[in-house]
């Protein structure tokens, strides 16, 4: 017997995937735009609109 994988309805969507597809090719427009071989984690943060400090779950700084 041979099982055929259901197709999605086309408006399903992976929320999540969407936003790390988003956030990768600001990545990769951020590299090709920089003159220096690596980004640097602080321009990183910028460009992923983050700020550096790590928060714990409750929100405060961790």
């Amino acid at each position: 017997m041979w099982h055929v994988a259901g197709h999605r309805h086309a408006t399903v969507q992976d929320h999540v995937a969407l936003v790390e597809i988003d956030l990768t090719g600001e990545l990769m427009i951020a590299a090709a735009a920089a003159s220096e071989d690596r980004l640097t984690p602080d321009r990183i943060d910028e460009v992923l609109d983050v700020d550096g400090e790590q928060r714990d779950p409750a929100g405060g700084p961790a």
